[in-house]
């Protein structure tokens, strides 16, 4: 099963910073393409948002409340999308969800197109 798998979160101070990773996991398949599409962020008792996007071009957007603090990028040789946030706020205290369009052989060596996400990691940023 190919999938998404993020990985950086844990507990900050305000001020401090953290480096999200996501990356391809999955084993008995092949990667033909890894198409990051962005970070979204979902708060206890809120709707998920849409935190910082890039496209293929690799032009970036990002919610008015993180402008200047946080940057996505991407490694398109390592297939890896990190979004490097900084000056971290409590505000900022969510589950962390990246979100990819991959195209990948299965085992039986057939084309699967999917837009994936991956499970999540969570940011904590106390005051």
């Amino acid at each position: 099963q190919v999938q998404l798998v993020e990985s950086g979160g844990g507990l900050v101070q305000t001020g401090e910073s953290l480096r999200l990773s996501c990356e391809v996991s999955g084993s008995g398949s092949r990667l033909i393409r890894f198409n990051a599409r962005g970070w979204h962020r979902q708060a206890p008792g809120k709707r998920r948002e849409l935190v910082a996007e890039i496209t293929s071009g690799g032009t970036t957007n990002y919610v008015d409340g993180v402008k200047g603090r946080f940057t996505i990028s991407r490694d398109s040789a390592k297939n890896v999308m990190y979004l490097q946030m900084n000056s971290l706020k409590p505000e900022d205290t969510a589950v962390y969800y990246c979100n990819a369009d991959l195209l990948y052989y299965n085992y039986r060596y057939e084309t699967v197109a999917l837009n994936a996400w991956g499970q999540g990691t969570p940011v904590t940023v106390s005051s």
